[in-house]
């Protein structure tokens, strides 16, 4: 640290210490805030709880406060609610009051300071945004549109590890395929492109600029300069990197993606029978004067780190966890052979006759949540929460992991048994039916990617399943399960090997 910048550092923690003792007394008369751990001038709890706010801290902290709590992270308030009732004020009854995005540094470079519609505050341009992109990516016409598609994807996979020399014997990363695939559904549907293989240079692009953007997004490194607004001057580097990285990413969707379907269209000769792909739409909200051309390039930012990456995670957990259970994946596969018939691929029109594979799809998204504390929500303006007094612009944390994981709720939590959603827990669905189980939330700020995600799961796992049974690597007796979470995050830390062994229909 310069040294003649170092008075002025400890200038600026002295009377931030003099306002933060303050504001507490003043606020201690005014409100009757939640309950939790006692804090600091400055740093809050933020010393005592550290930089790692995961689903199972947050659960522990909520066994000892209770099922709501307040956490002060510096100057942020930090409210976490642990209960179905809760959640249901939070994200239906009060829907509106605690309907905005809490922002941070990093993204609000990201975002263009909300001007996507994930992390944007609700009002009149979330709705525009969600009006916008619900046509184009989020109705069952889509799903029957690219269907064929996603089908045929799998398909592709499944052709690609039976070519493997090691995926019979010493095993593949299948995840690197499984990316491919996955970045493929969705760019047929937003560009109508794919890439032909993992050495395609574009997608190495594409891939590797989308990795470095979630790594920064998700990291922890950032939160002292968040926290404590005196410390921002040392994120300036970490800052720049973002904003290098958020404009070359922009540059690639702008000149290799956009800037085609605009000649496209211009020539009017269209891929796909000549039918709309998503950024056809997006671009007619543009002329129309709806939508600014920097927001065409935030949804596409939405589409890619959204979408992409939750759905691939939770293949890849879905994969992991049949591995790991055996007599699981044999159910699967028999199910499948029964249903659909022996030789006969499975098909999104198969998926509603696959009950134990939706079962294990429903246990996968509960034991390994990919957004486990749902993306944050915010209060524009003071509010009340189970009893206690809100302060305006608090960070909303619903622990939807918790909810989905508490043994007083639920029957063995601990245990993969997709059983449970075809016996006690038969009438709970993925779509928020039950507040006990919410892994795209539910509300205004749901996740409509839910209407993708479980046909694209369901075909993927199905195809994989029936075709290959599925195993660790030699010397090993399961794949390692280790969590790695990040801001709100929660994906495998290592990227197993996988056997896959064809299997015959003849």
């Amino acid at each position: 640290m310069d040294l003649l910048f170092l008075p002025k550092v400890l200038t600026a923690f002295f009377f931030a210490a003099v306002i933060a003792v303050t504001a507490a007394k003043l606020r201690g008369k005014r409100f009757r805030l939640p309950p939790g751990p006692f804090s600091v001038p400055i740093f809050g709890n933020w010393l005592q709880v550290g930089d790692d706010l995961n689903h199972l801290n947050l659960a522990d902290i909520a066994r000892r406060f209770g099922d709501i709590f307040l956490l002060r992270m510096g100057q942020r308030n930090l409210v976490v609610v642990s209960s179905p009732e809760l959640a249901k004020e939070v994200l239906h009854t009060q829907g509106v009051e605690f309907g905005s995005r809490t922002r941070n540094v990093v993204f609000d470079i990201f975002t263009g300071k909300g001007q996507d519609m994930v992390f944007t505050e609700y009002g009149d341009h979330w709705r525009k945004m969600r009006r916008i992109m619900t046509v184009p990516f989020f109705t069952n016409k889509v799903v029957q549109q690219y269907r064929v598609g996603w089908e045929d994807e799998a398909a592709r996979v499944v052709e690609d590890v039976r070519r493997s020399p090691d995926a019979a014997a010493g095993g593949i990363v299948l995840r690197r395929r499984l990316q491919l695939m996955v970045y493929n559904m969705m760019y047929r549907i937003m560009f109508d492109r794919r890439f032909e293989n993992e050495e395609d240079p574009l997608f190495q692009k594409l891939r590797v600029l989308n990795g470095e953007r979630s790594r920064l997004g998700q990291s922890f490194e950032y939160n002292y300069g968040d926290f404590i607004p005196v410390l921002r001057p040392f994120l300036r580097g970490y800052l720049k990197i973002c904003k290098e990285v958020k404009d070359t990413r922009f540059k690639l969707f702008k000149d290799y993606f956009i800037e085609e379907r605009k000649n496209l269209e211009n020539t009017k000769k269209r891929d796909n029978g000549g039918l709309k792909c998503a950024i056809d739409h997006i671009l007619d909200a543009q002329k129309k004067g709806e939508i600014s051309e920097d927001n065409v390039l935030y949804i596409v930012e939405n589409i890619n780190v959204a979408a992409i990456e939750t759905t691939l995670w939770s293949i890849e957990w879905s994969i992991a966890e049949l591995v790991n259970h055996p007599e699981i994946q044999n159910k699967v596969r028999e199910e499948i052979a029964r249903a659909v018939g022996a030789g006969q691929q499975v098909t999104e029109q198969d998926i509603h006759k696959l009950t134990y594979l939706q079962a294990v799809i429903k246990e996968t998204l509960r034991l390994r949540m990919a957004i486990p504390l749902l993306v944050p929500h915010m209060n524009l303006h003071d509010a009340k929460l189970g009893g206690y007094d809100i302060p305006a612009e608090s960070k909303i944390l619903v622990n939807a992991w918790w909810l989905a994981n508490n043994p007083a709720q639920w029957k063995k939590p601990e245990e993969f048994r997709p059983e449970r959603f075809l016996e006690e827990e038969s009438k709970v669905e993925a779509n928020g039916n039950d507040l006990r189980y919410l892994p795209f939330g539910v509300g205004r700020r749901s996740c409509p990617g839910i209407i993708l995600a479980l046909p694209i799961l369901g075909i993927t796992l199905g195809r994989l399943v029936q075709n290959f049974e599925l195993l660790p690597p030699p010397g090993q007796d399961k794949l390692d399960t280790t969590e790695k979470g990040g801001q709100f995050s929660l994906h495998i830390l290592n990227h197993s090997t996988i056997v896959a062994k064809p299997i015959s229909f003849a």
